[in-house]
């Protein structure tokens, strides 16, 4: 027995802001913030706490359940409603789940960490038996709409899985890493916003999720060629692409929301599921790379069988 996903959701916020839209009140234009990143609009406006509901309800619809069949709630975020309590109690709350629930905060690499962490709690002796993994963030709440550099990267979003234990699926590899003398290339102050050394980022990043890939692979004794779909975080599509090159993988296997939400930090790798799985991809045994970076600086990989 080990543990599958049963059920997919998401939420975006209604309000759209284009890059035209930046563009009017910022130097900036659409091909120029298109050619740095792949982005053409993205989402604001949205809390963390509804968007995750939403998202959690969608969810368990998608997996024919209801709230009551959930035994434990891990919500990745790093735009939490408040200091304390969790935003996931307030999920749990809202949607009427009888069920331990922990917030857990890796910025942008929150749903990999997430994942793996109810994963292992499923398997251990009267773990839950269905659990929700959410990644929920609010980015244009900690954005400064003044600074280029970072305002025309984020957006706000939410996507949940369901997960239970089945005989279909399996965990096949992981790694887990962060680099503390890095926390100064992007940061977020309480009360504060976001501060980015882009380049900087874009170089380590692209380092980190490379070795970081390479390492769960091999726990996993596959190549990048056994790889059918891969759910990277969505924060630039360059750094995407250079990722792919380094490891010769086809940017065909990956699926992309970015155009359409920006970087949404721990909601990002559940939109891109979402996104592969209204395409048809995420068949069973097809092989799922998840892999995701962000402040900290942290990064963190998974290698499921789906």
């Amino acid at each position: 027995m080990t543990v599958r996903v049963a059920g997919i959701g998401t939420a975006l916020p209604d309000k759209i802001v284009t890059n035209h839209d930046l563009a009017e009140q910022m130097d900036t234009s659409d091909a120029w913030i298109r050619e740095r990143s792949g982005i053409g609009e993205r989402r604001v406006g949205g809390l963390t706490s509804t968007m995750a509901i939403d998202a959690a309800v969608a969810a368990i619809e998608d997996a024919h359940l209801s709230p009551a069949d959930i035994d434990f709630i891990a919500l990745a975020t790093s735009t939490p409603d408040h200091t304390f309590p969790g935003t996931s109690t307030k999920v749990a709350g809202a949607i009427g789940a009888q069920c331990g629930a922990m917030d857990i905060n890796v910025a942008c690499a929150g749903f990999p960490y997430a994942y793996a962490t109810v994963y292992g709690l499923m398997l251990t002796p009267g773990g839950p038996e269905r659990a929700l993994v959410i990644g929920s963030d609010a980015m244009s709440s900690i954005v400064d709409w003044t600074d280029r550099s970072t305002a025309i990267l984020f957006g706000d979003g939410a996507g949940a899985a369901v997960l239970e234990r089945h005989e279909q699926g399996a965990l096949l590899g992981q790694d887990f890493a962060v680099n503390g003398e890095l926390r100064s290339i992007l940061y977020c102050d309480l009360a504060d916003t976001i501060k980015m050394e882009g380049r900087e980022v874009f170089k380590r990043a692209v380092r980190a999720v490379t070795g970081s890939i390479e390492t769960a692979l091999a726990q996993a004794g596959l190549t990048t060629a056994d790889i059918d779909v891969v759910l990277p975080h969505q924060a630039n599509i360059r750094i995407v692409d250079a990722i792919c090159q380094r490891l010769n993988i086809p940017m065909e296997k990956t699926h992309n929301v970015l155009e359409h939400t920006g970087n949404t930090s721990a909601a990002s790798i559940p939109l891109a599921m979402a996104a592969a799985n209204d395409a048809g991809a995420l068949q069973p045994d097809a092989i799922v790379l998840m892999t995701g970076f962000g402040a900290g600086m942290a990064w963190g990989t998974v290698v499921v069988r789906w």
